[in-house]
């Protein structure tokens, strides 16, 4: 059972954790999933150990190579429509190491 409120400071908020994303081995990967989506693909970019606020940078990059939309959700990139290939050249000139993965 935890302190909840108290009457010298009010109440009290437990401090909430961060949570850590899990490190990657330092490959990207490049998948295409069509689940949940009403059959539309989408292109999705994980293993980049970056925070949000980059990882919304290299999306709107993406975008804009694909010339598509998409969206950072979970430490992943979504890239709308099937560009894996574009994503893949992209993403190896900024020098990552890309894997295509998953049919």
């Amino acid at each position: 059972m935890s302190l909840v409120y108290s009457t010298e400071v009010g109440r009290i908020k437990p401090e909430e954790e961060i949570k850590q994303r899990p490190k990657g081995d330092g490959i990207v990967r490049i998948q295409r999933e069509t689940k949940g989506r009403k059959g539309k693909g989408v292109c999705i970019v994980t293993g980049l150990d970056m925070s949000d606020t980059e990882l919304k940078l290299i999306a709107a990059e993406l975008k804009k190579v694909c010339g598509c939309g998409g969206s950072v959700k979970d430490g992943t990139i979504e890239i709308q429509g099937d560009n894996r290939e574009k994503i893949k050249i992209h993403l190896e000139k900024k020098g990552h190491t890309v894997k295509l993965a998953g049919g």
